[in-house]
């Protein structure tokens, strides 16, 4: 991650991602419009990193956010995680984590005061779900030190129940995700672990002839183990790592995503490790995971050596009913992308997918797989940032602030799916560089097309609104656990509209220290009817629903069909 500059990535041809089915007559609309609309909203947060000249680890990774609806009522609200400080008392005071309430107006209500949210800890990232089946979002926030749960009183105020729960882990906490892995109807939490970085054996990098201090490369640290913690169903939570297998395998872990990568029912997980090899935990459906990652083919890249993995996300980006894996490395090893070819396996399809060239130079963290053009097929935007105070020094036109990426799919209109690059003609939310760190996507004003929040280390944050999606039409998806846990996290969606079909699932926490829009987002392209919606819930149990309308949020609630829908925003 830090220090040293990366070999390149060896750019052997490993696999061509064939199209599943015939190239789209439609044009392929015009990259949309982004604008960053947080300050006139009144998101006006400021992350603090607390940056010393000792060059403390935490202080260049730091930066989490997410979206949600805390209160219920239908529109995404956003919680930013803030720094602070490990040597400075004052600076440390100043750091404060922050809730916005989404006023449904294209505005945000500083909702932090009440909310009994307090910052404690050097904060790291967050992930939220409803982990006691109450109707209402919980919240967990990752820390260097121990980590905080927060439980939601009914979207008036959190209350900190970590002790009560038992999930206060004390160690460098990363990224965060809750998942059903026993499918008992309440959802589990996975937290990543960095490195063994403390004040006490902070050792000295860079060049001391130059009397340049840089943050140090991870591995100058031991790494740390992943923790599971199961779902009681009692609202305490127990260690389970070393019983699953979790605990016995130790990595420099940043991003997390849950995913069943091997549709076989059961959620499995995925880790980015920050220069050691990848873990995939498939889950075999018994309490215990198995580490698959060097087998699958998603462990190192195709030269056979780890990547500095930071951020990832699951997504089926080929349309194949397959859920596909992508990972932000450093600058000079590219960002991966691994097409899942079934029965376990994976390929990586970086270099002929379009993304491996446009992304060597960058140090990538937050990505993200949605449909920005709500054309039926899944895009990627990434965050960049540099790791190194003054990077220029040791790669020479190398920055630290770096732009935002968004690569467009194409649809598999040449026989095989690629992506290209349109960040710089997407809109002025794309312009600015600077040090990214989260990227999560979710529909803010309910219109239909998916936004972006964007978090910075020592930075603004920013909301980036979309302006449009050409004017394709789109559905959003509210689904409610009965049997399964509430917010239905861990249930795969197939939507078939016209002669295409799409596959999402509903994860609670991936990119990198964030989570996006629960509810399920698809792009229908210029078709205005759904014939047929899919759901596997996470019980086990399948349900079938005919003619559902586009053009809305529609709630399915288990075992009930369609039991509410709201037109779009216009």
């Amino acid at each position: 991650m830090t220090g040293t500059v990366r070999p390149a990535l060896a750019t052997a041809l490993v696999f061509l991602g064939l199209s599943t089915r015939a190239p789209s007559a439609q044009p392929k609309p015009a990259a949309a419009g982004f604008v960053n609309i947080a300050p006139r909203a009144g998101i006006d947060f400021r992350h603090v990193n607390g940056a010393s000249a000792a060059r403390h680890l935490p202080e260049i990774m730091s930066g989490g956010g997410l979206f949600f609806d805390y209160d219920g009522d239908g529109w995404q609200d956003v919680f930013l995680v803030d720094g602070g400080s490990l040597v400075d008392p004052a600076t440390a005071g100043r750091a404060r984590h922050r809730l916005f309430r989404n006023r449904g107006n294209g505005t945000f209500e500083d909702a932090t005061p009440r909310s009994g949210i307090a910052h404690a800890q050097y904060g790291m990232g967050a992930c939220a779900a409803d982990y006691d089946n109450d109707g209402f979002v919980d919240l967990y926030i990752t820390n260097v030190g121990p980590n905080t749960l927060y439980h939601n009183n009914a979207g008036k105020s959190f209350a900190d129940v970590t002790r009560a729960a038992g999930v206060g882990s004390s160690s460098f906490g990363a990224s965060c995700a809750f998942a059903d892995v026993d499918r008992d109807g309440f959802v589990d939490l996975f937290v990543t672990n960095y490195v063994d970085a403390r004040l006490d054996n902070n050792v000295f990098c860079g060049d001391a002839g130059a009397k340049l201090r840089v943050y140090c490369h991870p591995l100058n640290f031991q790494p740390l183990a992943s923790v599971l913690y199961h779902n009681n169903g009692n609202g305490t939570f127990t260690d389970v790592s070393q019983k699953s297998g979790i605990g016995s395998h130790r990595g420099n872990g940043l991003g997390v995503v849950a995913g069943d990568y091997d549709d076989d029912g059961w959620p499995d997980i995925f880790v980015a490790n920050d220069t050691t090899p990848n873990f995939l935990y498939h889950n075999e459906g018994n309490g215990v995971f198995k580490e698959t990652a060097l087998t699958a083919g998603v462990s190192v890249a195709a030269d056979g050596r780890p990547r500095a993995g930071m951020g990832t996300d699951f997504g089926d980006y080929d349309n194949d009913g397959r859920l596909d894996l992508f990972v932000t490395n450093h600058e000079l090893e590219t960002h991966t992308l691994f097409r899942n070819l079934g029965r376990g396996l994976f390929a990586e399809t970086t270099t002929e997918s379009g993304v491996g060239v446009e992304t060597l130079p960058y140090v990538g963290f937050g990505a993200q797989f949605f449909d920005y053009d709500n054309d039926g097929d899944l895009d990627l935007g990434v965050v960049n940032g540099h790791v190194m105070n003054d990077s220029g020094h040791f790669r020479p036109g190398s920055k630290e602030a770096q732009r935002k990426l968004l690569f467009r799919n194409d649809g598999g209109g040449r026989g095989f799916f690629t992506f290209k690059e349109v960040g710089r003609t997407s809109g002025p939310g794309f312009a600015p560089e600077a040090v990214g760190r989260t990227l999560v996507a979710g529909d803010v004003d309910n219109d239909g097309a998916l936004d972006l929040l964007v978090t910075n280390n020592g930075g603004p944050a920013e909301l980036l609104r979309n302006g449009g999606a050409s004017g394709n039409n789109a559905v959003l998806l509210a689904l409610v656990g009965t049997k399964s846990n509430r917010g239905a996290i861990g249930a795969r969606v197939r939507l078939t509209a016209g002669s295409s079909a799409q596959v999402r699932e509903i994860k609670a926490g991936s990119s990198y220290l964030g989570e996006g829009d629960l509810r399920v987002h698809f792009g229908l392209g210029r078709t205005a009817q759904i014939s047929r919606v899919e759901i596997r819930w996470p019980s086990g149990a399948t349900e079938t629903i005919q003619n559902v309308p586009a053009n809305a949020v529609v709630t399915i609630t288990e075992g009930k069909g369609v039991t509410a829908q709201t037109r779009f925003v216009k």
